[in-house]
């Protein structure tokens, strides 16, 4: 853990799969954008001899696993995996973006990972987005520690950084976040600065000098020894507090000298367990190195501290019908268990699929059963509001099931660009398997005879709405298989057709995710779209009662057309539709034609009476009419029922209707109100707050939807990104009439 006295390079990018869970370690790096969460991954990569000088793949190829898109935008936007090997141990170093918008990237990576490294930026912080996240690692007991980066900056102080993290991670015992070494400073340069050159182990007092491009150990000078002695103190302490033994604090404080052994396993369980949190430096090596500061140290830990594949629950599985069914916890010889945890296309192989696997072992060219769960039924595809499912915008896939029998394709471990063929994968071990043409992502593969369903994990509910259309004709039947494609590799994208817009909509996560989605559509799958303004399903009502006729009288060659009827509209109660009433006496319009004059008022209905939106919520009545005895017929009473109605709108007051959600805000108790003056700002009618624990309330309104559209992208900066929100739909109601002008003008100009 850096304070051993040995370390033994890994192996050079070998393509292997791990031969026992043991031997398999699962690590998600966290951390905001621009945290050198990458640099990391090459870095370690580097020090594991998985990488030459040059952070070039021994056979070609980058660490780094950009595609096009992301390469161009200079940011990183999707999971990615790299393997290495340090004292026999394979290491999965599960790269996660740090934008807001792709935070089903960095779920799925929580997923496969059964640790996590927090990466923290000595220059800028910790964040409130990371905060959230490690507070999502706590609820689940996942294993964690911290590295502190950009320890070159002008104005880094990592002993004032450890003191932040402990603040920020350390809510619940602030002595539980530690440093395991103190930097060790080399001379000033000319601006005043000293740079980083090397460690100092609290445990162990030596120096890890890495100054010369490697790391080098020696005995600390009668200099280093009283920095260090407050700092060691308190690590022990601190170490100590967590151990099995109960006796060994008070040993300890009676003046026992604690061995080194004991000490380093403890602290190894305790980081094992999730309930010490060590904090680390690191950084890339400089050109010409070999090893970067830090890494050899963060290996270590990551081998020694962090808990192997077996360690970990398996998530609740059940059988096809919903039957709970329990497997032992990562077993080579059981029944097999994986989980596609992200999916990507390539241009020549096709479908990529990243694949976790649980219990069993996965081979090439074995036959498995995909079994998933299908869309979430976030209500997006309601026709009314566009979305949401309330609560804090989490979903978990609960529509209906989708299987079918898929032959695994090539196994293969990837490392940036290349992927490197592998003939099995045990539990515990990730790989990526090809063409599995109907696996999306968040399914399960097990055996044919023993379909398994695992529970999906929890993605946030895509809540900003990207209308498109294609841009020419070639485009249209391009489209729909472009779309399908897209939403299959991100289950944080849903897709919608709008019946009453009639517009394709993309929800997604934020706009940065929404440039994404388009890049991808052009240069991927080769569709070109439009971006057009969203549209929000308005309606129309009465605003009064109203009568009319239609009268629909026309004589040329041949038969004529002849209807005329007499209807009356009244206003009905919100969500009442349309009610169609015949108290026709008399036989003044024929019985074979009522039905008629109904399908003409519904059709018209439909079409809307002045702005072109649907009307609802209205009582249409057939009082009188008369008919011809040639010239009646079903299509001229359709048409009188049709232009009855749309005379009775043209006398009365008709009203706009607009659809209203319930919006429910989780947020820090520090941006309560900004949240509720915001809201206000929108229309919006605060229904009640809630304190939730942890610093957090929740806030419930309602808020017409035409005031939310960019709600997500708004409550991100306004809280910093430590907001989450969701919303339902729950009723129509009436816009303000300074508001249903602006609306209209609108739909006029669209027009």
């Amino acid at each position: 853990m850096g304070d051993k006295a040995h370390t033994h390079p890994g192996a050079a990018g070998r393509a292997t799969s791990a031969g026992h869970p043991a031997s398999v370690r699962n690590v998600v790096l966290v951390g905001p954008s621009g945290a050198g969460k990458t640099t990391l991954v090459e870095a370690l990569a580097l020090t594991a001899g998985a990488v030459n000088r040059a952070g070039r793949v021994e056979d070609g190829g980058s660490v780094s696993d950009y595609d096009e898109i992301e390469h161009r935008q200079r940011r990183s936007v999707q999971l990615s995996l790299v393997p290495v090997t340090w004292d026999g141990v394979k290491i999965n170093l599960l790269d996660t973006p740090g934008y807001a918008d792709f935070v089903g990237e960095l779920r799925a990576g929580l997923r496969a990972a059964d640790a996590a490294l927090f990466v923290v930026s000595a220059a800028d912080g910790v964040d409130g987005p990371t905060r959230v996240v490690w507070e999502e690692c706590a609820a689940v007991g996942m294993p964690r520690a911290i590295v502190i980066t950009h320890l070159e900056a002008a104005r880094a102080d990592f002993e004032e950084m450890t003191r932040l993290c402990a603040r920020a991670f350390g809510a619940d015992d602030p002595d539980a976040v530690l440093p395991l070494h103190l930097p060790l400073r080399g001379p000033a340069g000319p601006d005043g600065h000293a740079p980083v050159t090397g460690l100092t182990g609290l445990l162990s007092q030596r120096l890890y000098d890495y100054s010369a491009g490697e790391r080098t150990e020696s005995a600390p000078g009668p200099e280093h020894l009283p920095l260090i002695e407050e700092a060691r103190a308190r690590l022990i302490e601190g170490i100590i507090a967590e151990s099995e033994d109960e006796t060994l604090m008070e040993r300890y404080l009676g003046g026992e000298d604690v061995d080194l052994k004991t000490l380093v396993q403890d602290l190894e369980r305790a980081v094992a367990r999730g309930t010490f949190f060590p904090v680390l430096a690191a950084a890339p090596a400089a050109e010409g190195a070999r090893q970067g500061l830090g890494t050899v140290e963060l290996l270590e830990l990551v081998t020694g501290g962090f808990p192997t594949p077996r360690e970990r629950t398996v998530p609740p599985l059940t059988t096809p019908g919903g039957a709970p069914r329990e497997l032992r916890a990562c077993d080579p010889d059981g029944s097999l268990v994986a989980e596609v945890v992200k999916t990507s296309s390539d241009p020549y192989v096709g479908r990529i699929s990243l694949v976790r696997v649980f219990s069993g072992t996965l081979r090439a060219d074995q036959t498995v059963h995909v079994l998933g769960h299908g869309p979430s039924g976030n209500g997006h595809g309601d026709g009314r509001a566009g979305g949401g499912t309330g609560g804090t915008g989490d979903h978990g896939g609960d529509g209906e099931l989708h299987e079918a029998d898929e032959r695994v394709g090539a196994l293969t471990t990837p490392f940036g660009k290349q992927q490197r063929p592998v003939a099995e994968v045990i539990a515990g071990d990730l790989a990526c398997v090809a063409r599995l043409g109907r696996a999306e992502t968040g399914d399960t593969l097990s055996a044919r005879d023993d379909p398994l369903l695992m529970a999906p994990w929890e993605m946030p509910d895509p809540l900003l709405p990207l209308a498109i259309r294609a841009h020419g004709k070639a485009d249209e039947d391009r489209l729909s298989q472009g779309l399908a494609r897209l939403v299959a590799e991100d289950p944080t994208m849903r897709l919608e057709q709008n019946r009453d817009t009639r517009q394709v909509v993309l929800w997604c996560l934020g706009e940065a995710h929404a440039d994404v989605a388009l890049e991808r559509l052009r240069g991927r799958f080769g569709v070109q779209v439009d971006v057009v303004p969203h549209r929000v399903a308005l309606r129309e009502t009465f605003g009064g009662r109203a009568s009319a006729r239609g009268r629909h009288v026309k004589q040329s060659g041949g038969h004529g057309q002849y209807a005329i009827c007499a209807i009356e509209v009244e206003p009905l109660p919100a969500g009442s539709g349309v009610e169609f009433v015949d108290r026709v006496v008399g036989g003044a319009v024929p019985r074979q034609f009522i039905p008629s004059v109904e399908k003409g008022v519904r059709a018209q209905a439909a079409r809307g009476v002045a702005t072109g939106h649907p009307l609802t919520d209205v009582r249409v009545t057939l009082l009188d009419g008369k008919a011809h005895s040639v010239d009646s017929s079903d299509a001229a009473f359709q048409t009188a029922g049709a232009l009855a109605l749309r005379e009775a709108a043209a006398d009365a007051v008709i009203l706009l209707l607009e659809p209203v959600a319930e919006v429910s805000v989780l947020v820090a108790d520090d941006y309560v109100g900004a949240v509720l003056s915001d809201l206000s700002g929108r229309r919006g009618r605060v229904l009640g707050t809630e304190q939730t624990g942890g610093g957090r309330t929740l806030v419930r309104a309602e808020v017409p939807e035409t005031e939310i559209g960019r709600y997500p992208v708004d409550l991100r900066s306004l809280s910093h990104g430590t907001a989450r929100f969701g919303r339902r739909y729950v009723r129509h109601e009436p816009v303000p009439p300074q508001i249903a002008e602006r609306l209209r003008e609108a739909v006029g100009a669209a027009s």
